[in-house]
């Protein structure tokens, strides 16, 4: 087996912000009580006529550059979205044909707001493996497009937005250490999009009633959370040999400050060590880890030899944290 890491990474957010206080216009709501229930200030927003894809696209073109890496030479893209353009075809296979990664194999994966710590651990196996060497994975969402624009508790957290990674090869110590994914269907229902899949079609009934909207139990999802936040990112460090002394940085999913402030506390580390963008962007689920990671990379916080955590939740009810030992050197 070998040792996989991250080669290059990217990403992509939309030009238009709608910030707290343009909501204050759409909802009843106010930018003090968004900010101090959430930490968000402003999120990202695509017009009605753009696709993830377009997004995916973005932010892929960035984490090749950032990596050095042709499409052509890419063997698997991946795409984890819960907003992909179509029911079929994949995301992913437009991605790559646009890229032009014409011998990449491609799919879609969903793991809601996890999505992108899902698709890394499942790309990094084939990179393990030996069966492929460059592996593009994408977290990309357009969830402004699934919002109930009159419900305040969902439509004031979410944004869109896309992040991008290439996974390689990479020398021994170093890269993806250990990996832990979990999933509870049993708290599928506090986080769902009810209607337009095979168990409920869509009719215009359920167009009347907002049921292709996101539907969510706050107050569980955030009991949830926070539990699930700490103790993955024990279990990883643990699985890896390492303590919580030995975190360099904590990239969290980007959905609640109090979240984050929890996992903080839980591995007793401070802010500085801490990468946050929640207030510019919201939650863009699936591409809120890596988007605050190419941040994190790009603005030079995360060095070659640092160790990271990854950790996050979502939909299903899933969770996942990684732990790497960063392994792209300075340029």
């Amino acid at each position: 087996m070998r040792q996989v890491g991250i080669a290059g990474t990217g990403s992509y957010v939309p030009e238009k912000v709608l910030t707290n206080f343009d909501m204050e216009k759409i909802v009843d709501t106010s930018d003090e009580w968004i900010v101090t229930r959430t930490g968000i200030r402003e999120r990202h927003m695509v017009d009605e006529d753009t696709p993830v894809s377009e997004l995916c696209y973005q932010a892929a073109l960035r984490a090749l550059e950032d990596a050095k890496v042709s499409p052509e030479d890419l063997d698997l893209v991946i795409v984890m979205t819960v907003t992909p353009d179509h029911y079929f075809p994949a995301t992913a296979c437009l991605v790559a044909d646009r890229l032009g990664a014409k011998k990449a194999a491609a799919f879609d994966l969903e793991a809601g707001c996890s999505g992108f710590l899902y698709g890394v651990t499942v790309g990094s196996q084939f990179v393990a493996t030996g069966m492929y060497q460059n592996v593009l994975v994408i977290g990309a969402e357009t969830l402004s497009k699934l919002l109930n624009w009159e419900d305040r508790t969902t439509c004031i957290l979410f944004g869109d937005g896309a992040g991008a990674a290439v996974l390689q090869p990479v020398e021994d110590g170093y890269g993806f250490l250990s990996y832990e994914l979990g999933a509870d269907g049993s708290g599928g229902p506090l986080l769902i999009v009810p209607a337009g899949g095979s168990k409920q079609p869509s009719t215009s009934d359920t167009i009347s009633n907002k049921l292709h909207t996101i539907h969510m139990a706050g107050s569980e999802t955030f009991k949830f959370a926070v539990r699930t936040m700490g103790e993955a990112s024990i279990r990883v460090l643990t699985k890896a040999g390492l303590a919580k002394e030995d975190v360099d940085f904590l990239v969290p999913h980007q959905a609640n400050i109090r979240i984050i402030d929890a996992a903080m506390k839980r591995l007793g580390i401070g802010q500085d060590k801490v990468v946050v963008n929640l207030d510019r962007y919201g939650n863009m689920s699936a591409a809120s880890i890596p988007v605050a990671l190419d941040e994190a990379v790009h603005t030079g916080r995360i060095k070659y030899g640092d160790i990271v955590v990854m950790v996050g939740f979502g939909a299903g009810l899933t969770w996942g944290a990684i732990v790497m030992k960063w392994a792209k050197k300075g340029e």
